[in-house]
């Protein structure tokens, strides 16, 4: 399109770490579109990440509990916009019919949206073990022909209240942990994260992270640890607190998970544990320091599912138990 384009909406309506993963489409947008006007919407739960975005005018909300009423919501007040252009992020079909009634000049989106017929371009969206590319690189995908081709990493913006409580834990050097994923095949399992904190050194502070839901779990370790230095965070932090609390420690654990996707954007020293699914599907650490942790040998079920299960389909669970913790140690050993 030759014209420039002075109203854009962004859409990803799924989890935290999504969203996450989508906000190098609103720095590079501004980046090539200063003046345009830029929106965003996501789902109810998620506006805290981006209420604080620099180059953000709007952010719209789709309620998921009130599904029918809010899309037609939503589609409402997006028509009324009269938007330049929608960048649809998500592949499912809520979010497509909002882009497709959108009323707006230029729509675009993945292929594997089913209402994509009705966008002005669709873009493949293909998660190929053998390229691993990476999600952030797939969304771009979305806006290359207006901007270009190059990787930024993403970005959230923390206000100062979230910087000053991060700062209160920062007196001496210490280690997050974020032991929780809401797939269970993700998760490493908590008697692992309760064997290898009772290895770690007695002069590191170890911090639990995660959200008010993971109470328990961070409870359940720091109950059973035999380390004295480990306090449990969860729920005490809001996110972008989290990840400013991140970006200062000697080093980060976290699941394939959204936390995962916190650590990338504050570019925190960051070791990923993959249990059942792999980094080859492209939702790995983007951070300048970015450590993998795996199973050494192949196993015949995994990667099991993209997503992950909420119990290992084969009973055993041999992705998450047959991870040594030495494998930790040893990316602990390279920041010390």
């Amino acid at each position: 399109m030759n014209d420039p384009f002075k109203k854009i909406l962004i859409i990803q309506t799924a989890f935290l770490g999504d969203v996450i993963l989508a906000t190098p489409l609103i720095e590079k947008l501004h980046q090539f579109y200063p003046d345009a006007q830029l929106d965003f919407l996501l789902r109810k739960g998620n506006e805290s990440l981006i209420l604080n975005h620099h180059y953000l005018r709007n952010i719209l909300i789709f309620d998921k509990k009130r599904k029918s009423a809010s899309l037609f919501e939503n589609i409402r007040r997006i028509r009324q916009e009269h938007y330049d252009l929608v960048v649809n992020v998500q592949r499912f079909a809520s979010s497509g019919l909002i882009t497709a009634l959108s009323g707006a000049r230029h729509t675009i989106g993945f292929s594997k949206n089913p209402f994509s017929f009705f966008f002005s371009e669709k873009i493949e969206h293909l998660i190929d073990k053998k390229s691993g590319k990476h999600e952030v690189d797939r969304n771009i995908d979305l806006i290359k022909k207006f901007t270009d081709d190059k990787r930024l990493r993403p970005k959230l913006y923390a206000k100062e209240e979230d910087k000053e409580k991060a700062k209160t834990y920062k007196d001496e050097k210490y280690v997050c942990i974020a032991p929780a994923s809401i797939w269970f095949t993700k998760q490493f399992p908590k008697e692992k994260w309760i064997e290898f904190i009772n290895q770690l050194p007695k002069d590191l502070k170890i911090y639990l992270l995660g959200s008010p839901a993971d109470n328990s779990l961070c409870q359940h370790i720091l109950d059973l640890s035999t380390n004295k230095n480990v306090q449990n965070l969860s729920g005490k932090l809001s996110l972008l607190a989290s990840g400013e609390l991140m970006k200062d420690a000697v080093l980060n654990y976290v699941n394939d998970s959204a936390p995962l996707h916190l650590a990338s954007q504050a570019n925190a020293p960051v070791c990923a544990v993959y249990c059942s699914t792999i980094p080859e599907f492209g939702f790995g650490p983007l951070s300048d320091f970015s450590n993998i942790v795996e199973i050494k040998d192949s196993l015949y079920c995994r990667p099991c599912n993209l997503h992950g299960y909420h119990q290992c389909p084969q009973g055993h669970f041999k992705c998450a138990m047959d991870i040594n913790i030495a494998q930790l140690n040893e990316v602990l050993m390279k920041v010390l």
